[in-house]
């Protein structure tokens, strides 16, 4: 086989392993811990699990931490929770992040992304 052909056979192995990354559905619930209360920390997470086309929800506990859980496509699921852990809000201090009762998902359970109260 001449190198072009196993540049294409190359790609087409490479396009399917991203492909499938892309389509598996992961769900994870989390817990924010810091100051990420009173700075808008749920308006920003559910602006950024928005734009990246995830679903689930963020809320307030009475413990002073933000508790949600997101699901949708794994990659973007990991970027959230890297923003989770290291960006959040801009006046946030995020002292340390929790994820729990990380699963694959055959379909999505929810639908958009909401602040509960």
């Amino acid at each position: 086989m001449s190198a072009v052909g196993w540049l294409i056979v190359g790609l087409l192995c490479f396009s399917k392993i991203v492909m499938s990354d892309q389509l598996k559905l992961k769900s994870v619930d989390f817990e924010i811990f810091g100051n990420v209360q009173g700075v808008c920390f749920r308006m920003y997470t559910e602006q950024e699990g928005r734009s990246l086309g995830l679903s689930g929800w963020v809320q307030n506990t009475r413990r002073g931490s933000v508790i949600g859980q997101i699901q949708g496509a794994a990659g973007k699921v990991d970027q959230m929770k890297d923003w989770l852990r290291n960006v959040g809000s801009p006046s946030s201090r995020i002292d340390r992040a929790v994820f729990s009762n990380e699963r694959d998902l055959k379909e999505p359970e929810l639908k958009g992304f909401k602040t509960r109260h």
